[in-house]
């Protein structure tokens, strides 16, 4: 039977975006293949291998970049639960000459753990990237729509008047802490040799006393990747703030996409997708399908987290099984929350916001939107259990009987008796009972960033 790849086609939120290429097994083996190159050119840096050797492997490891089946790759792995020492072993036969300089004094987690956290700098960078022109297009919906009035939903019903531009700028700020999250994420370099000691490493070095020091911060340099006061074999918080940091962006892109997707229903028409998705079966339907991929991710996400957690009970210096157990988990993590990102792009650069259709739903409960605003004007001239007693009553027959608010009231002696008709009028208006969400919005849109 082949074998076919992991094309994403029961995971579409990836499928095809840039985060996919970042986390595929060729970008793994990729990555690994980089680390032992780094490692190679950081000992050389200090004298413990030759400098002509460590260019050699570096070119090797650049051209078995292109060749490597990583499906026999994968094959080989299951002799040695990872695919480092079948890796190893095809870097080594590429520069014969130099095989003694190939991985020397490492171990298979250093080499996984530096290329995963190579893979998932590359992927942040991709997703710090697409939420950053998420921000953009956010601030410029905020912005726009800053005075747009439309329905404040509590627990599925209409609460009190509200503006598309706070919400907007609700997204943004989810967004935004999201970017802070990952931006302050340190991405260590893995190094600690067979159980954290760094003992073979030292043992190839020149004898000084701040040899390991200064080969951790060597390694560290050529890969780019920060350098760890300790080695984290069995200490696995790089790992799980890394996957923490994922599940915080999914769920803030999830938060957008669960609103549009209810402000998308038919009966609300509130916001559209810019080019909807259409159905199998019914001609008519434009599905809201770049919230369904989002949200899709989001879900999955958190729960993979859980996962990636729990894995961090690592036992003694180096671990059997769970340490193994991160990695699909973690990959997942990343090329969801990458794939969700990328969506989001489209998604909130297209939306397209309907605001006579806010305005009609904000009067579709006849004036009942605003029942907070009367209370409050109402209980210092009727006292507080007169006033809720009287709104309970002309709100219920307003409800009832399908008529505006204002016409009950401006037909009730008790409220006419103590406000005029242009205070009624007034205290009916919905976006005259804002609060402070312009304030808000321009606050949010001229806070820093970074």
């Amino acid at each position: 039977m082949s074998v076919d790849p992991d094309s994403g086609l029961l995971s579409p939120v990836r499928a095809g975006t840039p985060a996919e290429e970042t986390t595929g097994d060729v970008a793994f083996a990729v990555a690994m293949l980089e680390v032992e190159a780094a490692l190679a050119r950081a000992q050389a840096r200090l004298g413990a291998v030759p400098g002509d050797a460590a260019e050699r492997i570096t070119a090797a490891a650049r051209r078995l970049a292109g060749e490597l089946d990583v499906v026999r790759l994968a094959r080989e792995a299951r002799a040695t639960a990872n695919p480092v020492v079948a890796l190893v072993r095809a870097l080594s036969a590429a520069v014969p000459e130099d095989a003694d300089h190939v991985h020397r004094g490492s171990t298979s987690q250093d080499i996984v753990d530096s290329a995963m956290m190579l893979v998932a700098r590359n992927t942040r960078e991709l997703i710090v990237a697409d939420l950053d022109a998420t921000a953009q297009a956010l601030a410029g919906l905020a912005r726009a729509h800053r005075d747009t009035v439309m329905p404040g939903r509590t627990l599925t019903a209409h609460a009190v008047p509200t503006t598309f531009g706070l919400k907007a700028a609700g997204w943004r700020q989810g967004v935004l802490e999201a970017l802070r999250q990952l931006r302050s994420l340190q991405l260590p370099v893995s190094i600690g040799g067979a159980a954290g000691t760094l003992a073979a490493y030292v043992e190839y070095g020149d004898g000084s006393a701040d040899y390991p020091e200064r080969l951790v911060e060597a390694f560290a340099a050529e890969t780019g990747l920060a350098a760890p006061v300790l080695p984290w074999h069995a200490d696995r918080a790089p790992v799980a703030e890394l996957a923490a940091a994922l599940a915080q962006t999914s769920t803030a892109l999830g938060k957008i996409a669960v609103d549009v997707q209810v402000l998308t229903r038919t009966e609300i028409g509130e916001v559209t997708e810019a080019a909807g998705g259409g159905s199998s079966a019914m001609p008519h339907k434009q599905n809201p399908v770049l919230s369904a991929l989002v949200r899709s991710a989001a879900l999955q996400v958190p729960v993979l987290v859980a996962g990636v957690t729990q894995s961090g009970l690592a036992e003694d210096e180096r671990s059997a099984g769970a340490w193994q157990a991160e990695w699909q988990l973690l990959r997942e993590c990343l090329r969801l929350t990458g794939g969700a990102a990328h969506t989001a792009t489209e998604l909130t650069a297209g939306l397209r916001v309907h605001a006579g259709r806010m305005r009609e739903n904000v009067d579709r409960t006849h004036g009942l939107i605003v029942s907070e605003r009367l209370s409050a004007t109402l209980t210092p001239l009727l006292g507080k259990a007169r006033a809720k007693e009287l709104l309970t009553a002309v709100s219920r027959r307003a409800f009832e009987e399908g008529r505006p608010l204002a016409e009950i009231l401006a037909a009730t002696e008790e409220v006419t008796t103590v406000l005029s008709p242009s205070t009624l009028a007034d205290l009916l208006d919905p976006a005259r009972y804002l609060g402070a969400a312009g304030r808000m919005v321009d606050r949010a849109l001229t806070s820093p960033t970074d």
